[in-house]
């Protein structure tokens, strides 16, 4: 498995700087070896109307750092990705504090990676989402 990474977290946060990820508040907060941290803070823009947390935030940070691995390990000679299937299975939600997401890399081929995320609500514990990616390498 491929476990260079070829990215800073700094290069990943200006990244961000206007674009979703930077609009909705995710900061990346680690990158090492197969493995990306990050969070974000719950706010109102973040909610459905119904007053929780929206799944589509949670979808987009799950989402955001299995790119933003993926980005950190291509093979050399890749010119970057798509994502070919995503998935998320939402098991809790949150009204306020802080999401943390991890992602890890389940698999780094020259052709594809997967890489899993899983949210979770920092003062509570709790898993909010568990969520897989599945990136077709480009060339």
């Amino acid at each position: 498995m491929n476990q260079r990474t070829t990215i800073t977290v700094e290069q990943l946060n200006r990244r961000s700087a206007g674009c979703l990820p930077g609009h909705l508040g995710i900061v990346i907060t680690f990158l090492g070896a197969g493995e990306l941290r990050a969070e974000l803070p719950v706010k109102k823009e973040l909610m459905a109307p119904n007053g929780f947390l929206h799944a589509g935030s949670v979808v987009t940070l799950a989402d955001t750092l299995a790119g933003y691995g993926c980005a950190a390990h291509l093979p050399e000679g890749a010119l970057g990705f798509t994502t070919i299937e995503l998935k998320s299975n939402h098991l809790g939600t949150a009204r306020d504090g802080t999401l943390e997401c991890t992602a890890t890399a389940v698999h780094l081929g020259k052709t594809t990676q997967v890489w899993d995320s899983v949210v979770r609500h920092r003062e509570s514990g709790k898993t909010i989402a568990l969520f897989r990616c599945t990136q077709m390498v480009l060339r």
